[in-house]
């Protein structure tokens, strides 16, 4: 069992920066890629990017080269930096843990309960 817990996000001006932590807890964690969604408003969850166990990353084509994900498997955490922030940034962020590459929220054996996350124009 893997549990998750999302931090960091706040609310930022536009172009600003947040980074977004998740902690899983439990064993195994270096095993696991590791992905973020996230949902606004009245929009469906939407894949952001994931970590696979061995480093390998893939980014939504809208955070492309603003955002970066990464994994410290010394601390269970993986993290989102997220730069050059925009209005539509604004969601709620979630992160999940599973096996193999999946861009899918329903596919994931564990997720978290989300961190807000507010661009202000």
């Amino acid at each position: 069992q893997v549990q998750l817990v999302e931090s960091g996000g706040g609310l930022v001006q536009a172009g600003g920066s947040l980074r977004l932590s998740c902690a899983a807890s439990g064993r195994s964690f270096s095993m696991y890629a590791m992905a973020w969604f996230r949902q606004a408003p009245g929009k469906e969850r939407e894949f952001v990017s994931i970590i696979t166990s061995g480093g390998s990353t893939a980014y939504a084509d809208s955070v492309k080269g603003r955002f970066t994900i990464s994994r410290d498997n010394a601390k269970n955490t993986v993290y989102l930096q997220m730069n050059s922030l925009k209005p539509e940034d604004t969601a709620v962020y979630y992160c999940a843990a599973g096996s193999g590459f999946r861009m899918n929220w329903n596919s994931y054996d564990y997720r978290g309960q989300g961190t807000q996350v507010t661009v202000s124009s």
